[in-house]
């Protein structure tokens, strides 16, 4: 027997006068998920989070031991491998969640000892509804229940832990599961509640002051959730008001699976934000698959994307799957489909439509399952109106539109993206640069950036390899930017260079947390230099 043979109808045993229930010959009971979510209410206001997940991760892992030993000889497996993975089956005919397991390819390296996409978790269901969104993931049962059915199964410490959580505002809870010793310091908090005498341990860390300090920072760290986007998490440095409305759109739009329209100038960062929404939502596990439409011929463009059987065409010497294949369960981004041919637009309109390709030179259709984010620098409205983009396909291809604005709207962007690509070449090619000299760092922001910040990224390696400091100075940047003069609405517009110093003394202590001696190492001055120039600043703003 497989664990996909397992039936509901066959496991499920029950009279239907009411009395016994059985589920896989083993009592059951049926419990409403609003009584679990408020019984999970109980136990976090009365002995604190760290004490009810110890309690309920406890709970799990003595269930699904136990799950696991009584299905070992309940049925006649097939293999060994068949009952280790009956437990995520289970789990889902038992209503508790729908499980996915992510399966790798036999040339991928393993990156976990078991990985699963679980979607429509009762547990983050139930959190969200009587405890409201967490920062930290909630699925403190069903982890427990994972961690001890792989270890019956295995003999060892198996612990499991949720990479993401819907319960924390995630698309999609992803558990990933490893022996207790491969996982690394930054989980080790998180492992502790798996042990034995976890539950007693959190119970005499509950004190009446950890219980009124609890909320308040649970609350504040919402607060500043909410608030900002991590660079780490987004890899797109955000320091202006547009572009934070940017991410905290594209964050939003992630939860969902519409069709999304990026729209702006070349060189913005359209694919950057693109690879955001991909990350954030339910397909992040899956591929992330990106063509520039403007790049492939327009005789090609039909099989790249849709791909070809053999002998369909000079050169079609074998079977290729196309990029909406290639992309299945995951996303395919569609650069610049503002040129995308007439024909080859109605093609792509019916795919969308459909969900379903047909290779060329194939009569059968293939289902496809992915969602398409497409990217223009052209207004496709006016396309639309010169008869050069179908109207309907511009209407499907925009559920949802966002724009990202051009570099030099969001101008407080320019000097941490320098800054950021100054770290990243000098890294990548072992040049010790490590910022910009105040008079490069005004110049910067007096240049228009036509080529936005693709244009900036390509100045400032340049800049970098060509650099004779440790700063990349104004002699290093290309003549153009060199000989830029502030626009009326610039930053150096009608500023002084003592103005401009004191700016950018000010921003760098601001970047490296205050810290005073870090701020004058990377300004490449005496410390007493910077106390100098600080205490001058200081009687500057009182008087």
């Amino acid at each position: 027997m497989r664990a996909e043979d397992l039936d509901l109808r066959e496991l499920l045993d029950f009279e239907p006068g009411g009395g016994l229930i059985r589920f896989a010959g083993e009592r059951a009971v049926i419990l409403d998920v609003v009584a679990l979510g408020l019984l999970r209410k109980e136990l976090v206001e009365s002995l604190g989070t760290a004490a009810a997940r110890a309690i309920l991760t406890r709970f799990g892992y003595a269930h699904g031991w136990r799950t696991a030993e009584s299905l070992k000889s309940a049925f006649p497996w097939e293999s060994e491998r068949e009952w280790h993975r009956a437990g995520g089956r289970l789990h889902q005919l038992q209503g508790l969640l729908v499980y996915e397991p992510v399966e790798r390819a036999p040339d991928e390296p393993p990156r976990h000892f078991a990985q699963a996409v679980w979607r429509e978790s009762y547990e983050a269901e139930a959190h969200l509804a009587h405890l409201g969104l967490s920062s930290e993931p909630v699925c403190w049962t069903l982890c427990g229940f994972a961690s001890g059915y792989l270890g019956h199964c295995y003999g060892r410490s198996i612990c499991c832990l949720e990479e993401r959580c819907r319960g924390k505002g995630d698309a999609v809870c992803v558990m990933a599961g490893r022996p207790r010793e491969e996982w690394g310091e930054d989980v080790r908090a998180s492992l502790v509640y798996f042990e034995p005498d976890a539950i007693d341990r959190s119970l005499e860390e509950v004190t009446a002051a950890l219980r009124r300090t609890e909320r308040r920072l649970v609350s504040r760290r919402r607060e500043l959730e909410r608030a900002r986007v991590p660079e780490a998490e987004t890899g797109i440095v955000a320091e202006s008001e547009a572009m934070r409305r940017v991410l905290d759109f594209a964050r939003r739009v992630a939860l969902v699976d519409s069709t999304v329209l990026l729209a702006g100038e070349s060189g913005v960062g359209k694919e950057a934000i693109a690879k955001l929404i991909h990350g954030l939502s339910a397909r992040a596990l899956r591929p992330f698959v990106a063509i520039n439409c403007a790049a492939v011929p327009e005789t090609l463009l039909e099989s790249e994307l849709f791909g070809h059987v053999r002998g369909s065409f000079t050169g079609a010497t074998q079977d290729r799957p196309g990029l909406f294949e290639a992309a299945n369960a995951g996303t395919l981004l569609l650069d610049e489909i503002g040129d995308l041919p007439l024909g080859m637009q109605a093609k792509l309109l019916r795919v969308l439509q459909e969900h379903e390709v047909r290779r060329v030179g194939e009569n059968r259709v293939r289902p496809v399952d992915v969602r398409v984010l497409a990217a223009t620098n052209r207004d496709l409205a006016a396309e639309v109106a010169a008869g050069r983009f179908r109207q309907d396909l511009y209407y499907r291809l925009r559920v949802i539109e966002l724009r990202v604005p051009p570099l030099r709207e969001r101008r407080e962007d320019i000097l941490p993206l320098a800054r950021s690509f100054v770290s990243e070449v000098a890294g990548r090619t072992k040049l010790k640069v490590n910022g910009l000299t105040p008079r490069a760092a005004d110049q910067l922001q007096r240049w228009g950036w036509p080529g936005n910040v693709r244009e900036l990224q390509n100045v400032i390696e340049r800049a970098v390899v060509l650099a004779r400091g440790s700063r990349v100075d104004l002699e290093d940047l290309p003549e153009e930017v060199r000989s830029a003069v502030p626009g009326r609405d610039a930053p150096g517009a009608g500023r002084t260079l003592a103005d401009v110093e004191r700016e950018y003394i000010l921003g760098v202590l601001r970047s490296v947390g205050g810290n005073k001696a870090r701020a004058a190492v990377e300004l490449d001055i005496g410390t007493a230099t910077l106390f100098r120039k600080l205490k001058q600043y200081g009687r500057a703003r009182g008087s």
